[in-house]
């Protein structure tokens, strides 16, 4: 009797402490009341509520249980049980609970709402799960954010939501989730892969294995972290085959393991760009150029400030005679990095331009650009027999005034290129775009050079 007595003292106590915001204090008293009378449901019903207000919801579950284990007709000991189970993000759990308050009292607003939050709740996982399987992690994050509203205390959305943060490149955020998380529980598996993702994703390969392995260590079942593990080593290993290759100038090698690269996990961005412009750069080495320009742009549809990939596809829209193309992948790049090099490729790209769109006296005489001062010399003869207005009078007489004049205007030609083409003072300003100079100033071509993303 007189343990009993004690027992409703440090209840008061514990209940004036409540009141004043004191949980620390008011926790301590329910706990001494409990002691001494440890048959008490409502002894465990208040210090549930008091560990609610301290977000100890864990423990303040294990509590309420044990009130309504004592007392099944204990109405706030369901409603604080359901409570805890919402806030932990066990949703069905939650329903049994308030589903019960509602069988000892039918009007419970109280109930009614929080059975209405649980129903909201599931639904949300069911979005978030379906949004997951179809890849659209925007719509995970923004269930997981409605259901963390709920559910304040589930480490299992927070996950999610932080996983889909890393795989949306949302890293910085992904990384706080995973943190916040950590500080609670140090120990926890989910999390520390988490933070393996984004080292990962961010092409931090050798510390992201760290924390797959930890994360295993503490949960040797995780599946997400053992498959996260194994292709961090893999992509690490390819990789690293494929630069050894380009390095010892075996492309072909080096094109193949790159591909093979490519198929290890489409969700990492940041290396994959890489893997692209690197394949690029071993299909430049081997004359693919059409397919190095579209490994260039798949570079930079994942990534699309990758200076190194803009430039390896301007370079091989210059060897493939696309100024435009180039001028447009040199001004990008200028914008971004106002280098003098940078500046220069520009330059260059803007001469060529100019130079395919005037007239091509190489292709007016029939001969290659590096043809000789005798090839010049021959082919001026040939191709100006063939449009000589005075020879052949009657192959050209019998044509219309307009043929006669396109022969005239060939042969005028034929004679402006010849002038150029044959004066070396003149050839040589000629290829050197001097005569499209606005300030006659123009040196040579800088070259890109071949280095690979490692």
């Amino acid at each position: 009797a007189t343990d009993v007595f004690q027992a409703e003292g440090f209840k008061e106590q514990g209940n004036l402490f409540y009141s004043k915001k004191d949980y620390s204090e008011a926790f301590n008293y329910y706990t001494k009341a409990i002691d001494a009378s440890p048959k008490n449901a409502s002894y465990y019903g208040n210090r549930a509520a008091t560990l609610m207000m301290l977000c100890r919801f864990r423990e303040a579950l294990e509590d309420s249980q044990q009130a309504v284990r004592l007392d099944d007709c204990f109405m706030k000991g369901h409603l604080r049980e359901g409570k805890c189970h919402l806030s932990l993000g066990n949703a069905m759990a939650a329903s049994r609970c308030f589903q019960k308050v509602l069988e000892l009292e039918p009007s419970n607003r109280e109930a009614q709402q929080e059975n209405k939050n649980a129903t909201t709740l599931l639904e949300y996982e069911r979005m978030a799960d379906f949004g997951f399987e179809k890849r659209d992690f925007r719509k995970v994050v923004y269930c997981m954010d409605r259901a963390l509203a709920l559910a304040s205390a589930c480490h299992r959305f927070k996950i999610l939501k932080a996983e889909c943060l890393a795989l949306l490149g949302r890293y910085p955020e992904a990384q706080s989730v995973a943190s916040d998380i950590l500080r609670m529980d140090s120990t926890n598996a989910d999390a520390l892969y988490v933070r393996g993702l984004c080292l990962y994703y961010e092409d931090c390969i050798d510390k992201a294995v760290q924390f797959f392995v930890q994360a295993l260590r503490m949960a040797p079942d995780h599946e997400k972290a053992r498959l996260a593990c194994r292709n961090a080593k893999a992509l690490k290993a390819k990789k690293d085959e494929g630069n050894q290759a380009f390095k010892s100038s075996s492309y072909e090698a080096a094109y193949q393991l790159y591909t093979e690269a490519l198929t290890i996990d489409p969700n990492n961005i940041k290396t994959n760009a890489k893997l692209y412009c690197n394949r690029a750069t071993a299909g430049a080495k081997l004359k693919k150029l059409n397919q190095a320009i579209e490994d260039c742009t798949s570079a930079i549809k994942l990534d699309d400030t990758y200076i190194k990939a803009y430039l390896r596809r301007a370079q091989c829209y210059m060897d493939t005679e696309q100024y435009e193309e180039a001028v447009r992948d040199y001004e990008k790049v200028y914008q971004t990095e106002k280098t003098s090099d940078h500046k220069h490729l520009l330059k260059t790209a803007q001469m060529e331009l100019k130079k395919s769109k005037r007239k091509d006296y190489y292709k007016v005489l029939g001969v290659g650009k590096n043809a000789t001062e005798d090839e010049i010399k021959k082919a001026y003869r040939k191709r100006a027999l063939m449009h000589h207005p005075g020879i052949h009078l009657d192959r050209h007489s019998a044509a219309t005034p307009e043929v006669q004049k396109e022969e005239e205007k060939k042969f005028k030609e034929v004679g402006e290129a010849f002038t150029v083409l044959s004066d070396p003072k003149k050839k040589i300003r000629y290829d050197n775009g001097h005569d499209l100079e606005d300030d006659g100033c123009f040196d040579g071509g800088v070259g890109f050079n071949c280095e690979l993303s490692e």
